[in-house]
This record gives C-alpha cells, sequence and structure tokens, in this order.
C-alpha cells in the first residue's frame, strides 16, 4: 500500500468539555469544544475549569496533517462563513474516557470520521494561527484543477444484437 506522507504538519491542543448528562443511561456527556495553536504545556487530561455540572479538559496534543491533493478542500473550508477544525474522540472504556483519534481541516474527512459508531466527531473554530498556516499552505501548493465532462462512446447497436449459440470446449456442434 502507498501512503503518502503529509508535506505540513500543525501541532494543537484539544480542548474538552465533560458535562452532566440528564439520562439515566450516561452520567456525562463529553465533547471538543477547541483547540489550541501549538503544544501547550500540561499534561494531557489536566482539568482546565469548571464547576461540578460542567467541566472543561485539557485532552491532549495532535497533529493538523496538510496534503497538497486537498488544498481545494482546505480552501473550501477558509472561505466557509465558520473555518472549523474537526475532532475525533474514540472511547476507551477505562481512564482516561476518551482519546483523540483524528484532528482535521478537511470537510470531506470529517465527514469520513462520523461513520455510525465511530465516537465523537465535532467540528470546533479554527484559530487564526492555523488558519493563516493552511492559507500559506494552500497559495504554496494549489493547483487549479478544471472540470472535464466526459463525452460518452455511442452505443453499438450490433453489440446488442443476438447471437448464435454459444459452445463451450468439448461441446460437440
Amino acid at each position: 500500500m502507498n501512503v503518502i506522507a503529509p508535506l505540513v504538519r500543525i501541532p494543537i491542543g484539544v480542548i474538552v468539555e465533560r458535562c452532566k448528562a440528564n439520562s439515566p443511561w450516561s452520567e456525562f456527556t463529553w465533547r471538543p469544544t477547541g483547540v489550541l495553536g501549538g503544544f501547550p504545556d500540561a499534561d494531557p487530561w489536566t482539568r482546565l475549569s469548571g464547576e461540578e455540572e460542567t467541566v472543561t479538559f485539557y485532552a491532549g496534543v495532535a497533529e493538523i496533517e496538510l496534503y497538497r491533493t486537498e488544498t481545494e478542500n482546505y480552501r473550501d473550508n477558509l472561505v466557509s462563513a465558520a473555518p472549523s477544525v474537526w475532532i475525533a474522540l474514540l472511547s476507551t472504556a477505562g481512564d482516561p474516557p476518551y482519546r483523540i483519534a483524528a484532528v482535521t481541516a478537511d470537510p470531506a474527512e470529517a465527514e469520513a470520521l462520523t461513520e455510525p459508531g465511530q465516537g465523537i466527531v465535532e467540528a470546533v473554530p479554527m484559530p487564526t494561527s492555523v488558519r493563516d498556516t493552511i492559507a500559506s499552505f494552500i497559495s504554496e501548493h494549489h493547483v487549479e484543477r478544471t472540470f472535464e465532462k466526459r463525452k460518452r462512446n455511442r452505443a453499438d447497436p450490433e453489440a446488442l444484437a443476438r447471437r448464435g449459440p454459444q459452445y463451450r470446449s468439448g461441446d460437440e456442434q
């Protein structure tokens, strides 16, 4: 299998919020709420703030990987009304309760992460430092591709014609 390495990796810190749930099946709900540019100087799952009902944690570090072939998706994200970073968390069934599975700025990749049963995926606002790095990457690597509609070959009416009986090898004719 041919795996292409990303050209740029943007380090970020992930912020997660735990809220008291109003459910008989779950005590808490978890969701990513933000990202920090760079590698923060804190241990993963450090409590940042909160009360008994809602607590915010620094979940750990991750990297946004940028690929030359996905510049159009990054550009679409940046020109949207609210440029976002998508964070995917997977349950660990232990302590800490979640691990960071992926972080991306590509909306198409984020959609692929939302397969049922795959965990929690949330869009959070993109920090200015990350937006500037992605914009610089796009200006350096984007190649505009024109859409060319393919033309179908005309149907061959003889290809659909009835044929005589077909014989297999060993059959008598």
